[in-house]
């Protein structure tokens, strides 16, 4: 026996088998908590808990350079990378499991009490959160039990020649094989089940129909869409708008259990209104470009739509507020999401006369899960992080010296009003084109203000006015375009643009921390004759 032990090729052979082991064992646990998590909530699963933990623990920094990256896809990626993750740590604790059996399975079952501190940590969370990762923890450590004590256990020394693998290899792989089979099959049934139970989510919103706005908004203008290819529509349908947020699970509210409560300090007559006693309300409708902070010079995070809601002043003036400029206590209104986010806005933002809004529809239907439903704020000339708060469920009144909201506490500015900024559509970045007339032509935005101007110049020379496209209000961006005579040879353009009050954008560059980025788009292109 003890020449068998020494055989490097049967100690391979037992190190790779304790690791498929473990990441058999893993895929177990992982396939049960995502069942249990169906009959908790789907934030509870191990991956989505520690996702989210991974997310809040994440310095500022690696977060934008996250989102600079990898864009819309960072959360697949963050999912992926957790993954990968445990992916080593199951191998490795299989590997040990086959050596020391017991060793081995405890280091599975403590990755999923990992799991489980993750899901307590996260905001709202109770202690039936804990229960997939718990669950998820023993299958794997019993799970991995069950496959080592078959790579452990020797065949008849019969008819074996010396030095072999002491397991029927053809065995253990059959076991492994249906351990997999079961787990994939657990695994689907709890994402049916996580399915169903949101059905009744997605019932409630194909179910809801939006009242006709009290206060509609006037035709988009004509003009408004210059139509020059490689420039967006003017308004930006809702499965093209950007979603920049800390959610790795779409939270799917089910809209005839959903409250909103509104108290704080200020507040004489707290409220507490269903979804059906928010669209009793007069409804105003408003085209609107939101803006995320983390969006760089010249990047994607901006789109247009028409919102549709309650304007938040009239629901605060109901309950008794006042703005600080007339002795209200509180400068700020803190919204909180139903997965615990926090947003603060300035009161006397909110409450100053524009379109800020609980908006219930978006672009004429109700708001898209990812975006909101049932309800979120939106409000004009705040970028996102300070305004425009997803799935809201409180509105508390407080001040900025009291409370810090999330991203608040993670190095951004308490108050962050949107820069003016200009975007180059087209041409695009490196682009090959034929000496001629060319089309410059993009974006530009600064929400409450307006845009009045957008100058485009090349290699450095003369400015020269754009053409504007019709304004739709000072929420909306405006289009842009120069007919630009290009010369054979390497180009670079730059454009910048002045607001409604006159005030010309910023040349210089700076990155999007502390409340946003500034500087001109430029791109550089190459003609040729």
């Amino acid at each position: 026996m003890a020449s068998v032990r020494a055989d490097p090729a049967h100690r391979g052979g037992r190190t790779a088998a304790g690791a498929a082991a473990g990441l058999a064992a893993a895929f177990a646990g992982l396939a049960a908590a995502e069942l249990t998590a169906a009959f908790v909530r789907p934030e509870a699963s191990p991956l989505a808990a520690v996702g989210g933990a991974v997310v809040d623990r994440t310095p500022t920094a690696v977060k934008e350079w996250a989102v600079r990256s990898f864009g819309t896809s960072d959360k697949l990626v963050l999912t992926l990378g957790i993954a990968a993750v445990l992916a080593v740590l199951a191998a490795c604790a299989g590997i040990l499991a086959v050596r020391h059996p017991r060793p081995g399975c405890a280091a599975a079952a403590a990755v999923g009490l990992l799991g489980a501190a993750a899901a307590l940590s996260r905001p709202g969370a109770g202690w039936k959160d804990a229960l997939p990762s718990l669950v998820g923890s023993a299958v794997a450590a019993g799970v991995l039990y069950l496959l080592v004590t078959a790579v452990r256990r020797p065949r008849p020394a019969q008819g074996r020649p010396a030095g072999t693998w002491p397991m029927d290899r053809r065995g253990f792989g059959r076991l492994l094989t249906a351990t997999v089979a079961a787990s994939a099959v657990a695994g689907y049934a709890g994402r049916r089940l996580g399915a169903h139970g949101s059905a009744g989510a997605t019932a409630s919103r194909a179910g809801l129909v939006l009242p006709a706005p009290a206060v509609p908004a006037p035709p988009v203008p004509a003009g408004a869409d210059l139509h020059v290819p490689g420039v967006g529509p003017f308004l930006t349908p809702a499965a093209d708008f950007y979603r920049v947020d800390t959610a790795l699970v779409v939270p799917r509210v089910d809209a005839g259990a959903w409250r909103l409560t509104l108290h704080g300090d200020g507040v004489s007559r707290p409220l507490t209104l269903t979804l059906p006693e928010l669209l009793a309300r007069p409804l105003t409708e408003h085209d609107i470009t939101l803006c995320c902070v983390s969006n760089e010079v010249g990047g994607p995070y901006v789109g247009n739509a028409r919102w549709l809601g309650v304007r938040l002043a009239d629901l605060l003036r109901e309950a008794g507020v006042r703005p600080p400029s007339r002795g209200g206590p509180a400068d700020q209104l803190v919204a909180r999401s139903v997965d615990g986010m926090t947003i603060g806005t300035p009161v006397e933002t909110v409450m100053d006369g524009r379109d800020a809004l609980l908006a219930v529809g978006m672009n004429g239907r109700p708001l898209p899960f990812a975006h909101g439903f049932p309800v979120r704020m939106v409000v004009p000339g705040l970028y996102g992080y300070v305004s425009a708060c997803k799935w809201l469920t409180e509105l508390r009144l407080t001040t900025f010296a009291a409370y810090d909201a999330y991203w608040v506490r993670r190095s951004w500015a308490q108050q962050a009003p949107v820069k003016t900024q200009s975007r180059i559509d087209t041409p695009r970045p490196s682009a090959r084109l034929a000496a001629g007339r060319v089309a410059v032509a993009g974006v530009a935005w600064a929400q409450h203000r307006g845009i009045a101007r957008v100058e485009v110049r090349a290699d450095g020379g003369l400015w020269h006015e754009a053409r504007l496209g019709a304004s739709d209000g000072a929420d909306a961006w405006r289009q842009w375009m120069w007919p630009w005579e290009a010369a054979p040879g390497e180009h670079t353009l730059e454009v910048r643009a002045t607001d409604g009050r006159g005030d010309v954008q910023p040349q210089e560059r700076r990155g999007t921390l502390p409340d946003g980025a500034t500087g001109w788009h430029s791109v550089t292109v190459s003609v040729h004759a």
